[in-house]
């Protein structure tokens, strides 16, 4: 699978005279930061300079959640949706990434240990100019829904806390807003497409155990009841993902994450 992926890009990369942005998209847990990894280490052994970017990196910090759930709605407060991200950085940082002069990028990190930003010490100093953005993440290119399908509720979360619709469609405009434009910088997009929303929570409890926790200063695991909330806020928009498949070329994976059936879903030459 990492060779067509290459392949596409090296197709995407034809006549650029900037670095290009490549979209990689998945459910939690479906293998979309490894498989990220492993094209960033191919790429980078070809002579690219690469910069891998994770949205996950950008959520706001755990004071401007707090913030956003005071302002807006009290789910905020938790991490995941589009709302939860700084926007603003994530423009900013591509904006350095991209330019052609030579000067030294930091890309921020969070720590899910913790639920907040890393001190800006542990922050990666990548220098510029480079060839390639790798950006993944859970909703990287995802659109905004119709209307009317924000009426129904899709879970327990959103009909006993959001009863009123206030937050989904908080959601539903930041992806169609700020999220939008900066989505539209993408010049590739790839989408690891689950097939379906049931086998994410097996993955996420997978990620949940292999987080590293340092006694005293991390929070402790999530209970299976916690975790089930959490995910509950992450549903609706992995659903309509799974649905849309807002995505170049589209590759279904099965609940090993293997790799089923490469569906582009336009021409390159």
């Amino acid at each position: 699978m990492d060779a067509r992926i290459i392949a596409a890009i090296d197709a995407a990369r034809t006549g650029a005279d900037r670095a290009i942005v490549v979209g990689l998209c998945g459910a939690q847990g479906s293998g979309k930061s490894t498989t990220a990894r492993r094209l960033a280490d191919a790429l980078s052994a070809r002579g690219l300079k690469v910069a891998l970017l994770s949205l996950d990196d950008f959520y706001l910090t755990q004071v401007e959640r707090r913030r956003l759930a005071e302002r807006v709605h009290p789910l905020f407060v938790t991490r995941g949706v589009p709302g939860t991200h700084d926007v603003s950085l994530m423009q900013e940082t591509f904006d350095r990434l991209t330019r052609q002069d030579a000067s030294r990028v930091a890309l921020p990190r969070f720590d899910k240990t913790i639920d907040d930003r890393a001190s800006h010490h542990v922050w990666e100093i990548v220098d510029t100019p480079i060839d390639i953005i790798l950006f993944e993440g859970w909703c990287v290119g995802a659109r905004a829904q119709p209307e009317q399908d924000l009426i129904d509720p899709v879970n327990d979360l959103e009909r006993l806390e959001d009863a009123s619709g206030i937050w989904r469609r908080y959601v539903n405009t930041a992806l169609d807003d700020a999220y939008g434009r900066l989505f539209s910088r993408i010049d590739i997009q790839f989408l690891l497409r689950a097939q379906g929303f049931e086998q994410v929570l097996h993955w996420r409890r997978e990620q949940e155990n292999r987080l590293e926790r340092v006694p005293g200063h991390s929070l402790p695991p999530l209970s299976d009841a916690q975790l089930q909330r959490f995910i509950d806020h992450y549903e609706r928009l992995t659903r309509w993902i799974i649905a849309d498949q807002p995505a170049d070329i589209v590759i279904d994976i099965d609940a090993t994450r293997r790799p089923l059936l490469w569906r582009p879903t336009r021409a390159f030459s």
